[in-house]
């Protein structure tokens, strides 16, 4: 059965870190690019970071600098540490695997930063 499992989410206060890790079962996460997403109350999902399957890497201009997407294939892991946080950072994340226009989705993992 495949699946992806988000952790890491909490609270924090603006300033803080958080790192969130996504693990993926069921799959070769080798082949897939890897993406994370948030989506806040009201507002649509956004892409936050991504990363292809040779590591190259984007990011939203509103979290460059402080936003680091990676990944472990060995583990079939996809992690985003985020520094600097800023109540604007609150949302679900939610991780995102991708290949060939098959997508792959977690449930989804809460970050809330307070001022």
């Amino acid at each position: 059965q495949v699946q992806l499992v988000e952790s890491g989410g909490g609270l924090v206060q603006a300033g803080g870190s958080l790192r969130l890790s996504c693990a993926a079962s069921g799959i070769i996460c080798s082949i897939y690019a890897m993406g994370w997403y948030r989506q806040a109350p009201g507002k649509q999902r956004e892409l936050v970071a991504s990363i292809t399957t040779a590591g190259s890497t984007t990011y939203a201009d509103s979290v460059k600098g402080r936003f680091t997407i990676s990944r472990d294939n060995a583990k079939n892991t996809v992690y985003l540490q985020m520094n600097s946080l800023k109540p604007e950072d609150t949302a679900m994340y939610y991780c995102r695997f991708d290949r060939r226009g098959t997508e792959l989705w977690g449930q989804g993992t809460q970050v809330t930063v307070s001022s």
